[in-house]
C-alpha cells in the first residue's frame, strides 16, 4: 500500500450506505437535491465544490469535482482560478485568527 489515499475507493462511496441504508438513502437524496439546478446552475456549483474541496483537502472530491467540473463545461482556467478563490479564502481565515493571537498576547502582556 503506496499511501492512505486510494483513488479507486471514490468508486465505492456508495458502500458506507451498508450498513445504514435509511441514512445513507437520506443523504443521496439532500445531496442530490443540493446539487441539482436552482439558483445556481449544476456548473457553477460543481466549481464551488471544487473550491470546497481544495478548501477542506479531500482528495477523493477533488477527483469526483475535477471530473465533473469537466463534464459541466467548464475549463482549466475557470477550475484554477476556483481552486485560488478558495485558497483565498482559506489563507484570510489563517490570518483573521490572528487577532484572536494579538488579543490573547495583549492580556498576557497586561
Amino acid at each position: 500500500m503506496a499511501g492512505y489515499y486510494h483513488s479507486d475507493d471514490l468508486a465505492h462511496f456508495g458502500d458506507m450506505g451498508k450498513d445504514a441504508p435509511e441514512l445513507w438513502r437520506k443523504f443521496s437524496e439532500w445531496y442530490g437535491a443540493v446539487f441539482a439546478e436552482g439558483a445556481l446552475t449544476e456548473r457553477e456549483k460543481c466549481l464551488i465544490a471544487l473550491g470546497v474541496a481544495h478548501a477542506v483537502q479531500c482528495p477523493y472530491c477533488i477527483d469526483a469535482y475535477t471530473q465533473a467540473c469537466l463534464e459541466k463545461g467548464s475549463n482549466l482556467e475557470q477550475m484554477t482560478e476556483a481552486v485560488h478563490v478558495a485558497s483565498a479564502i482559506r489563507g484570510g481565515a489563517s490570518l483573521v485568527h490572528g487577532l484572536q493571537m494579538r488579543n490573547a498576547a495583549a492580556k498576557v502582556s497586561m
